[in-house]
């Protein structure tokens, strides 16, 4: 009951919640395109690692269809 006595701490939490989901999602979404960026450049420095892997994913993905 102790919760119903104070209402806007519980909306005060609600959009403390909302505001944590969105930093979330942006660092998110941040670390992802740098992820990928850095995929990129791997490819781009050595491409005969890259070529080998796609080759191995290539058999991997015929291997079990």
């Amino acid at each position: 009951m102790a919760d119903t006595d104070m209402p806007t701490g519980r909306t005060m939490g609600a959009v403390s919640a909302r505001e944590s989901a969105a930093d979330r999602r942006r660092r998110r979404e941040s670390f992802l395109r740098a992820l990928n960026e850095a995929r990129q450049v791997r490819d781009r420095v050595r491409p005969r690692l890259t070529r080998a892997a796609r080759m191995r994913e290539a058999i991997l993905l015929r291997t079990f269809r």
